[in-house]
């Protein structure tokens, strides 16, 4: 672990409740404390409402949180304005998406390409960053081709490098394997691993299913808006 740098992800006392009338309220994330090393991968543990995508919305800044505090690599965006977050989401976070969500008519480096356009970097970088991504994810002869050209586990790799774009301090994916075949799966499992690995990026895994948890450094388990880290 990389003990020098901050900590892609320090959640404390997090609350996210929403009003339900007649002064009642429905909590989705109680009391969550939770944090998460600078090349830590994380799996997120626990059924459908269990409140694991209220928890990375609020560590990604898509939520704000009701209560507590939220650290993403060193930085407290608890009371960022939206303008604020907004420029968080683009230089710190990288989102990759249960239905993967690319654009169905640009090519695989265009979609990368994509990321950058209100990023950091422009022109002949963000070509060669784009380039020197699909080339580690095994997509350099993929990179012209569209969406609905690739296979399943290429289209997730796609979705990786993408996410990978703004050189993020912490990964948030969501049910990664979930519309691939266990072989496919674990294959990009092991890819998700080496490739934060080799960069020294954070990730949280979501998921349900407990096969994948041996690609990850810890489980946090979590159900009815409580963590349980172990």
């Amino acid at each position: 672990m990389n003990q020098s740098a901050p900590n892609a992800l320090e959640m404390v006392d997090v609350r996210k409740v929403y009003p339900t009338g007649n002064g009642a309220e429905a909590v989705a994330l109680d009391h969550a404390t939770l944090t998460v090393g600078a090349d830590e991968i994380v799996a997120l543990i626990g059924p459908s409402g269990s409140g694991k995508t209220t928890l990375c919305s609020i560590a990604g800044g898509i939520l704000a949180a009701t209560s507590g505090t939220v650290i993403v690599g060193g930085e407290d965006i608890t009371n960022y304005r939206e303008r604020e977050l907004t420029t968080f989401r683009q230089t710190m976070i990288g989102f990759v998406f249960q239905a993967v969500n690319l654009v169905p008519f640009l090519t695989a480096r265009e979609n990368l390409l994509v990321v950058d356009e209100m990023g950091r970097r422009t022109g002949a970088a963000a070509r060669s960053r784009a380039d020197q991504l699909l080339e580690d994810l095994g997509l350099s002869e993929q990179r012209k081709r569209l969406p609905a050209q690739l296979s399943g586990g290429q289209r997730q790799r796609v979705a990786i490098g993408r996410a990978l774009m703004n050189t993020p301090k912490l990964v948030l994916l969501d049910e990664p394997t979930s519309s691939l075949d266990s072989t496919t799966g674990r294959q990009v499992m092991d890819l998700i691993r080496s490739e934060m690995k080799s960069r020294g990026t954070a990730a949280i895994v979501v998921t349900h299913d407990e096969r994948i948890t041996e690609f990850c450094d810890r489980n946090v388990h979590i159900s009815d808006g409580v963590l349980d880290a172990g």
